[in-house]
């Protein structure tokens, strides 16, 4: 599916499409990954491992609405905690992303960094200085 036309995609069909795009770039994938802590249970979309680094994805499928500023900062505050919470249950270092349908810009909000779809290929070529000029 990588390069394929994304626009006819379901939910799911995007989270499997940033899956197996990570894939392609030689990251290890946990998929829909379920963890709990003592207090919650948490689900991340993909978890991403590659030379010591771990992003945790959050893909996100949405059109454009009045409320979507105030919900793109609600949903950073919750995959941030999720991170967190990801953190401390297993020990790594887990660097929020969510991965966003619409053609936004590249931003960091909340300490999530938005990644639009069609950027995400450059995002992971690039990584290592994308994290670094984010203060990653």
């Amino acid at each position: 599916m990588i390069g394929d036309d994304i626009e006819g995609l379901s939910w799911q069909e995007f989270e499997e499409y940033i899956r197996d795009l990570l894939e392609h770039h030689d990251f290890e994938v946990q998929f829909r990954k379920v963890f709990r802590s003592p207090e919650r249970g948490y689900q991340i979309d993909v978890v991403a491992f590659r030379r010591g680094l771990c992003l945790c994805i959050d893909g996100k499928k949405y059109g454009r609405g009045r409320h979507r500023p105030s919900s793109l900062k609600e949903q950073a505050k919750l995959h941030y905690e999720r991170c967190l919470a990801h953190e401390r249950a297993f020990g790594i270092r887990s660097i929020p992303v969510i991965v966003s349908w619409l053609d936004d810009a590249l931003m960091v909000e909340n300490g999530c960094i938005f990644v639009p779809i069609d950027r995400l290929n450059d995002f992971l070529l690039n990584l290592d200085a994308y994290l670094s000029d984010m203060g990653f």
